[in-house]
């Protein structure tokens, strides 16, 4: 694209935003980040986004439903993620969506939600597809009931080959079972001589971890309120930017995505470093 037609295109049109344009228009064929976020350079725009979709149970009880129907209102809000992500160039969306530590929930909810994940597998799958989105699963198999891991599964094989947004859905996850998995896999190896332990690096350890081959979020939303990271992505948003909203999950629409974004875009990101040592 010539300098003159991306003047006409883009708001900014600097080499380094042309270029991001065009990445991200390569990847998501129908985005829209010049006009969504006309305000934020490119290069803002986060890559990796993780988020802790907190308060679908507040959301329903505070207008006098079971919390299973904020559950349930929830996964539109994941629709509006994937889309929202999907049209501003977000290239990996991360959603924790059952802990480890939630089988400490009364049993009925629980069969609720993994009923409900049942539900989303298949009635998304073909819609997944489609729009071309990637589905990866983060978190421990064992101790999901069968048909859960079934659906799983079978979402990840069936979306396996597709090349845009990748969507990690974080079940049965925990990240202090993360790294006890990866030191785990690590020792196995080195036990075989197939590594020595001195090889064991930053890299050998994000290379062993569910996210493995996924850079690191830059941003981690969490909604509802609470000022804690609740044992998710440990490791891997040892840099990223926090943002916490006190809207709940089912009301974080379009409008609060992007204000997310452009809150994130003004951050100084200097990774141990000074002032003007901001990579981007």
């Amino acid at each position: 694209m010539t300098q003159v037609a991306a003047t006409k295109l883009f708001p900014f049109t600097d080499d380094a935003a042309v270029r991001r344009y065009g990445q991200i228009h390569a990847k998501f064929p129908g985005s829209s980040p010049e006009t969504l976020l006309a305000d934020v350079h490119p290069e803002r725009i986060p890559r990796h986004v993780a988020v802790i979709m907190d308060g679908n149970g507040r959301w329903a009880q505070e207008r006098g439903f079971p919390r299973i129907f904020g559950h349930r209102n929830g996964t539109a809000s994941v629709r509006t993620a994937i889309e929202t992500c999907s049209r501003i160039g977000v290239e990996v969306l991360t959603l924790y969506s059952f802990s480890s530590e939630n089988w400490a929930r009364p049993s009925d909810e629980i069969q609720a939600l993994m009923a409900l994940c049942v539900d989303y597998c298949e009635g998304e799958r073909d819609a997944l597809c489609e729009h071309n989105i990637r589905v990866r699963v983060l978190g421990r198999r064992e101790g999901m009931p069968d048909d859960v891991v079934a659906a799983l599964d079978a979402l990840e094989a069936t979306t396996a080959g597709c090349t845009g947004l990748t969507l990690c859905l974080a079940i049965n996850y925990g990240a202090r079972d993360e790294i006890v998995d990866a030191v785990r896999a690590l020792a196995g190896r080195a036990a075989r001589g197939e590594i020595e332990v001195e090889d064991i690096d930053e890299a050998a350890v994000s290379a062993s971890l569910y996210t493995a081959g996924l850079p690191d979020p830059d941003l981690l939303i969490r909604t509802g309120g609470d000022l804690r990271v609740s044992n998710y992505l440990l490791w891997q948003i040892s840099y990223s930017e926090l943002y916490v909203t006190d809207a709940y999950w089912p009301d974080f629409d379009e409008s609060a995505w992007l204000e997310a974004v452009r809150v994130f875009a003004v951050r100084k990101r200097r990774f141990g470093g000074l002032e003007g040592c901001d990579p981007a």
